[in-house]
């Protein structure tokens, strides 16, 4: 047992932490404020931001100065002390792999955009060889222009819309791109040595699901579920993400909806993703030659606008997918009992459509008992959902121990 003196001041450090975190996450969240501005937003005293802001900004991981005449002392011109930020060194690296684009981001701490590069992958089937070419190109740029702005990549995160499990984390399978396993970290550090050694591999929906669930204050308990680059999802219970014993929960486009269905590349028959799939609604809809040749962020643009409009091929094309969806959401619902269903992708523009599909499959004895189906809302943050989910996760995680900013320069 430890003793009550190393206890105590094991707890003492960790509350220390954890107020430095909080300190410095209000910072990077919401910008330069002074110290009276961040005992009010924290819940801190005085006391204790004089000291924890002394120490942040000794270490070099905060800076200060004057920001303009206060508000209360305009008639004195007196200036206010603001903090912010110091880590003008450092900088949060995104790669995102999706069926049409290989994405890098370059931000700072804060989240402020430094660079941002897209380069389409022609999408070749099976053949993951020329894709991670592609993509290990678009991290070879974003290396190159953090070395070139004086930034230290201090956080690397590689999203992928596709499931993530293993240690060292793998691809599990892209049905996207009919890919098998495979371990994309491993790939790209053979073709850049430079991706940092302790680089994350990350579902998109995780990260997704994450972020549009910080934009939910009092909601605990929340589904999340998008089609943009297939079908993915991930649950939040207590507030925190599922991730299951293999890090494998979420992956709803692969639940197996449809008796004796169609196969699908996972294994299995009758998934979602057979009857309610990005590439399955845009073929019927009349569109899959606008998807192979403008890609799917512009075919789906353009089948949200012809459903709108009434357009009668897009209409048979998304009714039977979006019955499928609703049949899937019921099961979740009766599963999980979630407060809130998020809807992702293109399906953030047709959450008025899916809503009354929903609620007519409550089951008559969950009405009987004044259940009614959970809130069903549009996602905020369209398609770059995964990417600030990423750049905010990675953002939590330098800050959960900031004094450790400072080594990190070494």
């Amino acid at each position: 047992m430890m003793s009550p003196s190393r206890d105590g001041s094991r707890v003492s450090s960790d509350i220390r932490r954890h107020n430095l975190s909080l300190l410095t996450r209000q910072l990077a969240s919401n910008g330069p404020q002074s110290r009276t501005r961040l005992a009010e937003t924290t819940g801190l005293t005085k006391g204790a931001i004089t000291a924890l802001t002394a120490a942040l900004v000794e270490v070099g991981v905060l800076r200060e100065g004057d920001e303009g005449a206060s508000p209360a002392r305009a008639g004195t011109g007196r200036k206010r002390t603001l903090l912010r930020l110091a880590a003008d060194d450092m900088a949060i690296l995104v790669l995102q792999l999706d069926a049409d684009v290989a994405t890098a981001l370059l931000t700072t701490l804060a989240g402020d955009e430094l660079l941002r590069t897209e380069r389409h992958h022609g999408r070749p089937m099976g053949q993951p060889g020329p894709i991670i070419d592609v993509l290990a190109d678009t991290l070879r740029g974003a290396l190159d222009e953090a070395a070139r702005i004086g930034r230290r990549v201090l956080d690397s995160v590689v999203v992928v819309f596709a499931p993530v499990s293993g240690d060292p984390a793998i691809v599990v399978a892209d049905t996207d791109l009919d890919w098998g396993p495979i371990d994309l970290l491993g790939e790209l550090r053979a073709r850049e040595p430079r991706l940092a050694p302790d680089a994350r591999l990350c579902p998109d929906a995780a990260l997704a699901a994450q972020a549009e669930h910080s934009l939910l204050p009092g909601i605990d308990e929340m589904l999340y579920i998008k089609s943009n680059s297939g079908i993915g999802g991930a649950a939040i219970a207590g507030g925190r993400l599922v991730v299951g014993s293999r890090s494998m929960a979420g992956a709803f486009g692969h639940i197996a909806i449809v008796p004796n269905g169609e196969p699908c590349l996972c294994g299995q028959h009758g998934c979602l993703v057979t009857v309610a799939g990005p590439d399955v609604v845009l073929r019927d809809a009349g569109l899959d030659g606008l998807r192979q040749s403008a890609g799917l962020t512009v075919a789906l643009g353009e089948l949200v606008r012809r459903l709108r409009a009434g357009d009668e091929q897009a209409v048979a094309a998304w009714e039977p997918a979006s019955e499928w969806l609703a049949r899937t959401l019921s099961v979740l619902t009766l599963s999980f009992d979630p407060a809130a269903i998020v809807l992702g992708g293109y399906w953030a523009e047709l959450t008025d459509l899916v809503e009354p599909r929903l609620r007519r499959l409550v089951p008559p004895i969950a009405v009987a008992a004044g259940w009614t189906p959970p809130a069903i809302l549009a996602g905020t943050l369209g398609a770059d959902a995964a990417l600030n989910g990423a750049v905010w996760n990675a953002r939590d995680r330098l800050l959960f121990d900031p004094m450790q900013l400072s080594a990190r320069r070494d």
